[in-house]
């Protein structure tokens, strides 16, 4: 199971449609766009009685945070430029959302561990996973594609919790289940999107894998 922002419907429209004509001219396993999402945390082996702790937990959470300005815009690659093997697009936001999603990523995993949950250690490097290589790519030629776009602005206004199913999704891949779903309902979220900027803050991530995990 894993904890999600998934882009809106427009959002992921339109980079779809972007990459469309593009597709062929990286040898890549392509990740459906029904499936992309940014990833907060991932749990696995979650018990019935462990799951009802954990969203109690997520409630609580998603209550104290705020509804993110979010839109896609460039790229990124883990681990490094000249063996990359996963492809991702970068979520740009204003500082101070940028702020907030961290917080948002910490209180999850907060609420998976204190539910006696086991969650990935890894460093949070927002990202939503384009593609993944079998072998190790130099990916400079997707990078410089991918400077060229940015999306539509949307609301991230809720978090999931997802469970993946393997071998039930398209060609036998993966089948993402939304179990439940959280409204972001913090207090003086209005100030937050007043003080960000109308440039958004790029972070990039080009030399980690961000806690990767198959079932993207």
């Amino acid at each position: 199971m894993f904890v999600a922002l998934r882009p809106h419907p427009e959002a992921v429209e339109d980079l779809s449609e972007f990459l469309e004509p593009r597709r062929g001219a990286f040898d890549v396993g392509w990740t459906p766009p029904e499936r992309w999402h940014v990833t907060l945390a991932f749990v696995d082996h979650v018990s019935e009685r462990a799951l009802g702790r954990f969203e109690e937990a997520l409630a609580g959470v998603a209550r104290k945070r705020c509804p993110l300005t979010v839109r896609l815009e460039g790229g990124g690659v883990f681990p490094d430029p000249f063996a990359a093997k996963v492809l991702f697009a970068v979520p740009a936001m204003g500082d101070h959302c940028r702020h907030e999603l961290g917080r948002l990523a910490s209180g999850v995993r907060t609420a998976a561990t204190t539910s006696g949950l086991e969650i990935d250690g890894a460093r949070f490097v927002p990202h939503v996973t384009l593609a993944r290589s079998r072998r190790p790519m130099r990916a400079h030629r997707f990078l410089q594609v991918m400077e060229t776009y940015s999306g539509p602005t949307w609301r991230a206004s809720e978090i999931e919790l997802v469970a993946s199913h393997l071998g039930e999704g398209r060609a036998s891949g993966r089948r993402h289940e939304v179990v439940a779903s959280f409204q972001l309902a913090g207090v003086g979220c209005e100030d937050i999107e007043a003080r960000d900027p109308g440039d958004p803050f790029v972070e990039r991530a080009d030399d980690e894998y961000g806690g990767q995990h198959p079932h993207e």
